[in-house]
């Protein structure tokens, strides 16, 4: 069996990307994580087409394409590095199902390592969202807060200027004591 060791420093996280509305992982990146060429593990799937609909692998077009390369590094330069094909995105449930036409070991060992990634990710997603609505909350809350503060303050400022403008009237005159000559 393959160590733990291995599989923390693959960073599999960093290699969960998000296209179409979906989290997904490259053809390339998992090839790498199996240990196996791209194009081995790509006419692997091509074979077992009917197990790959399109909820659980597309591949991405040009578009999508340049803008996730931009993303990620710039490309070396170097005759056949690269694919000439557009790659290949698969979901968690294709990520699952590569496991079972790969058959491997190490494909099966990974599957898993990879589908606790995508577990992760949705569970931090959750607490963010978790941690967002009770902070939108508290917000709405002080915004309330602040309004009664403010027509407090309002009231008080009136009362003062009416209790200043009290001090200002004209005191009644005052009564003579004595005799008036």
């Amino acid at each position: 069996m393959i160590g733990k060791n291995n599989v923390a420093n693959l960073s599999i996280e960093h290699k969960i990307y998000l296209l179409r509305g979906q989290k997904v992982m490259l053809d390339r990146d998992l090839a790498e994580l199996y240990q196996v060429p791209t194009k081995i593990m790509n006419q692997a799937v091509r074979r077992n087409q009917e197990r790959f609909p399109e909820e659980f692998m597309f591949q991405l077009i040009e578009k999508e394409y340049l803008s996730l390369r931009s993303q990620i590094v710039t490309l070396e330069k170097g005759r056949g590095k690269y694919s000439k094909y557009m790659p290949f995105a698969f979901t968690e449930h294709g990520v699952v199902m590569l496991s079972a036409v790969l058959k491997s070991e190490r494909a099966i060992y990974m599957s898993i390592q990879v589908v606790n990634a995508f577990v992760r990710m949705r569970e931090m997603i959750a607490r963010d969202k978790d941690l967002a609505n009770r902070i939108s909350k508290i917000e709405a809350k002080q915004d309330r807060t602040s309004s009664i503060i403010e027509v407090l303050v309002d009231e008080i400022d009136s009362i003062a200027a009416e209790v200043k403008d009290m001090k200002k009237l004209p005191e009644p005159p005052k009564r003579k004591i004595g005799f008036d000559l």
